[in-house]
């Protein structure tokens, strides 16, 4: 298990939080407030928050759109990562990714297996990198948002998580492009 190294220090992160739903609006938003609330108690920013519905341009659009912003290192968006024929966000998520995080759904899949057993196996969730910025596609039920947040993310967000982290590569994801241009 990892470690939190207190001689290190805490480095906040901008996150877009995307809410992926037919139906959700703002006011019952409840996967994309437990995710915001989380954010901001680790001590990040909220670069940006929206939902959109389950539209594969759309989405992959909007993602794109936030990867392009300076002031935008994660996208984490919810719903949308079921079996369901409206169920798009992973494959809009693929659409932009230059590369795919695959060992997040794994892990999502180990912490969710010990809350809800065999259903995991429903889920998509997925990460991947683009535009020096890192995706996350959560499932769309507060529960799996908690799960995927206190589990992983929390700590892979956190600069001082030893043995190693996203945040201290964070700088080093884009540079296959410095690398192309000169």
């Amino acid at each position: 298990m990892g470690r939190i190294d207190d001689t290190r220090p805490f480095i906040p992160v901008n996150i877009a939080v995307l809410t992926v739903s037919d139906t959700r609006k703002a006011a019952d938003d409840k996967s994309g407030d437990t995710l915001a609330k989380r954010i901001e108690e680790a001590g990040h920013k909220i670069a940006d928050r929206m939902i959109l519905q389950d539209e594969r341009a759309e989405i992959a659009d909007q993602l794109r759109a936030w990867c392009a912003r300076e002031d935008v290192d994660v996208v984490i968006s919810t719903g949308g990562t079921g079996l369901t024929g409206r169920d798009v966000t992973v494959e809009a998520h693929r659409d932009v990714y230059e590369k795919e995080i695959d060992a997040f759904g794994t892990v999502f899949t180990m912490v969710s297996m010990q809350k809800i057993g065999t259903s995991a196996v429903q889920s998509r969730a997925t990460g991947g990198v683009a535009q020096g910025t890192y995706l996350f596609a959560l499932p769309g039920s507060p529960g799996a948002c908690k799960d995927a947040w206190d589990e992983i993310l929390k700590y892979q967000l956190d600069y001082r998580h030893m043995p190693c982290n996203f945040v201290e590569i964070l700088p080093r994801l884009d540079e296959h492009l410095a690398r192309s241009k000169g």
